[in-house]
C-alpha cells in the first residue's frame, strides 16, 4: 500500500520529533553505557530502544506516553542490571561473556577459535589492523565480551596484567 491516510502522516510528523527527543533525553539520563558496545545485554537494550521508537512512530495504537514509559523502562532495566553486576560478580558471568584468548605468543589456539566461532583469517585481520605484519610479534589476541578483537604486541606485553580474567590466559 502506498498511502493510507493524511491523519497517519500527520501523526508521524507530530509524534516523530517528540519521540526522537524523548529517546535522546532518556539516553542522556541513562548515561554513556547505554550507547557503549559492551555485551549482549547492552545490544539487546539498544535494539529494543530502536524498536520501541519505531513502534511509537508507526503504530497508532501506541501513544507517545506509552512509548516514553517503555523507553524509560528499558533504560532503567539496563541501569539496574549494570548496578547489580557491579555488586555481584556471579551475576556478571550470567550477563556478560568472559573474554577469550585466541592467540598466545604468536600461536593461534585452534580450540578457542572453534569454541568462539572465529576464523584464523579474522585473527590475522585484527593483527593487520593493529599495524603488525607478523603473528610472531604478537603476544595475545583476545576476543572481548563485546565481540571485538584486542591485539597486544609482544613489545607491549609487560607482565600481562591486563589479561587477568581472560579465558585461556592462565591468569
Amino acid at each position: 500500500m502506498w498511502f493510507d491516510s493524511w491523519s497517519d502522516l500527520i501523526r508521524v510528523g507530530a509524534v516523530g520529533p517528540t519521540a526522537f527527543l524523548t529517546v535522546v533525553l532518556i539516553l542522556r539520563l541513562a548515561g554513556k553505557r547505554t550507547l557503549a558496545k559492551l555485551n549482549a545485554f547492552d545490544l539487546v537494550v539498544t535494539v529494543a530502544l530502536g524498536s520501541t521508537l519505531a513502534t511509537i512512530l508507526l503504530n497508532s495504537d501506541v501513544s507517545w506516553t506509552e512509548g516514553a514509559v517503555g523507553l524509560a523502562v528499558l533504560a532503567l532495566a539496563q541501569s539496574l542490571v549494570a548496578w547489580a553486576t557491579r555488586r555481584r560478580p556471579g551475576l556478571r558471568r550470567v550477563v556478560t561473556a568472559r573474554p577469550t584468548m585466541l592467540l598466545r605468543d604468536g600461536c593461534v589456539l585452534p580450540e578457542a577459535l572453534r569454541n568462539e566461532r572465529v576464523t584464523v583469517a579474522e585473527v590475522r585481520q585484527a593483527v593487520r589492523s593493529s599495524g603488525s605484519g607478523d603473528l610472531s610479534a604478537i603476544a595475545a589476541v583476545v576476543l572481548e565480551s563485546d565481540g571485538s578483537l584486542s591485539v597486544i604486541p609482544a613489545s607491549e606485553m609487560g607482565r600481562g596484567s591486563s589479561l587477568h580474567g581472560v579465558r585461556g590466559a592462565g591468569a
